[in-house]
């Protein structure tokens, strides 16, 4: 009868298979950029590219931030919605556990809400 496989050499394991699957495909990409996409830095290859063409003007363009707090703000609650529907589903037979944490859950996202609001991020300019 074969001996029994200590219960951790299996976790060592694992782990190490799970490092192996990642570092192995980001070694492979470094070798292969090394051998076919040489550094060689130029004139031409440091260069601004824009369609083509010359710069029509400077790198430095302002970029307001509020629609991108805005998105984020919609994309949190957005994806948050989508959280609280399988709760509502079964929220009669719930324990009194996950109606604690649903009940936390939702303070949070009011929370977030009521902090946008009072940042002025809800207002669109």
């Amino acid at each position: 009868m074969p001996e029994p496989v200590h219960p951790h050499l299996v976790l060592v394991a694992f782990a190490a298979a799970a490092v192996g699957f990642a570092l192995f495909p980001l070694g492979l990409a470094a070798l292969l950029r090394r051998r076919f996409a040489p550094t060689r830095p130029g004139r031409e290859k440091n260069a601004t590219y824009e369609c083509g063409l010359a710069p029509s003007s400077g790198t430095s363009v302002p970029i307001r931030s509020d629609y991108h707090v805005y998105a984020i703000v919609f994309l949190v609650f957005d994806v948050e919605a989508v959280f609280l529907i399988p709760a509502a589903t079964a929220f009669a037979g719930m324990s009194v556990g996950a109606c604690v944490a649903l009940l936390a859950f939702v303070l949070l996202l009011a929370e977030g809400l009521a902090w946008a609001w009072m940042k002025g991020v809800l207002e669109w300019k």
